[in-house]
């Protein structure tokens, strides 16, 4: 669920008139999610531009609970979530609150991790269309209420990504099992660098479905007011550009083929310049995120989206318990500094037995989620 937005934890909000579509206060809305209806739409807009509408608790408890009754609303045809201002749907989770609850020993990160899988979990088997409008930033837990939609909507603004390892996380909300089913060794490419990714890129990883001009986006909002989504899209949508990742499959997949974090980065140091950044960057996130992250990937292949919901619940405890999680937001977004002090510090000093505690199962904490179908994976 986490993310880098340039601010995190501020409670500020904003005006959402920058969205694409009217944003009424209405229904269950509060000042940092609103929901409004236009026709047979429900509109969902996060409110919080100032700091890219970065998910809290209380949001993602009010999109629960609108969700579900728009769920059996006869009166809502369709559902549309989109973000506030201008910089993009959203930007993760809220990891400096995860930071404070880290240093004060509390369990509100679990609490809200428990209700945001809850949250995905419900968008993959939502019974009507939803439409999410990725435009901009959509990092982390932006991903995890967007790309389980069922019309996924990318603009040339784009820019998507899990950067999770750089602060010491692992993909979760989903977002391992969608980069497991990615094409090739291209989810594990963006799981271990974190790279963002543009919209060419989301719609070759199976992240999204449709690339509409940012433009666009009201006209078509309007559009599903009356119409179905599957119409009102087909309309809008433009041809995608190219994928830098799809034009690098070649190495990317070589490379990254092997289990061994260490091999893949071997790999990369002799497969050209851009192999070589790669490797670099890999080298400079957590060491133990890393070996985890592709744990996790290998993982989670066969598995449900609330099968893998669980795998990351249980991963995500043992990060919170662990140094770099910590050390990896007090770098990035409270200190500053881009220095993390990683532990341990190299990818070689990480045993397989490091990574397997990971996985341990959680006895009567485990995730538990309704939800049986998985949607678009």
């Amino acid at each position: 669920m986490t993310g880098l937005p340039p601010e995190t934890g501020s409670a500020e909000t904003g005006s959402a008139e920058a969205g694409t579509a009217e944003a009424s206060v209405g229904e269950a809305s509060t000042a940092e999610v609103l929901f409004g209806r236009r026709g047979h739409l429900g509109i969902i807009t996060l409110n919080r531009p100032k700091a890219v509408n970065a998910l809290n608790a209380g949001m993602v408890d009010a999109m629960l609970g609108q969700l579900t009754a728009w769920a059996d609303d006869d009166g809502v045809g369709t559902v549309l979530v989109q973000g506030a201002g201008e910089r993009g749907l959203c930007a993760g989770g809220d990891i400096v609150a995860i930071y404070r609850d880290i240093l004060g020993g509390g369990t509100e990160t679990a609490d809200f991790w428990q209700a945001e899988y809850r949250l995905n979990s419900l968008i993959a088997a939502y019974p009507k269309p939803y439409v999410a409008f990725m435009d901009g930033l959509v990092l982390g837990g932006g991903v995890g209420i967007s790309a389980h939609g069922s019309v996924r909507v990318v603009t040339e603004r784009t820019r998507m990504g899990m950067p999770e390892t750089t602060i010491g996380f692992v993909p979760d909300v989903g977002g391992t099992l969608l980069l497991a089913h990615a094409p090739g060794e291209s989810g594990t490419h963006a799981a271990l660098t974190g790279a963002h990714l543009s919209g060419g890129d989301a719609l070759f990883l199976g992240l999204a479905d449709h690339l509409v001009p940012s433009g666009s986006l009201a006209a078509l909002a309007a559009a599903l007011e009356n119409e179905t989504a599957e119409a009102a899209v087909v309309r809008f949508t433009a041809e995608a550009p190219g994928s830098a990742l799809e034009a690098q499959r070649e190495w990317i997949d070589s490379c990254y083929a092997s289990d061994d974090a260490e091999e893949i980065v071997r790999g990369l140091r002799t497969s050209g310049v851009a192999a070589a950044a790669a490797a670099d960057t890999i080298e400079a996130k957590s060491p133990i995120a890393v070996k985890v992250a592709l744990e996790s990937l290998r993982r989670v292949k066969g598995l449900t989206l609330d099968e893998a919901l669980a795998q990351e619940f249980r991963v995500g405890l043992r990060c919170l318990a662990g140094p770099d999680f910590r050390e990896g937001i007090r770098a990035q977004v409270v200190d500053k500094d881009r220095n993390p002090q990683w532990k341990p510090a190299a990818l070689s000093e990480v045993n397989a037995a490091d990574v397997e505690r990971y996985f341990a199962p959680l006895g009567d904490r485990e995730l538990a989620l309704q939800s049986k179908e998985t949607g678009n994976v």
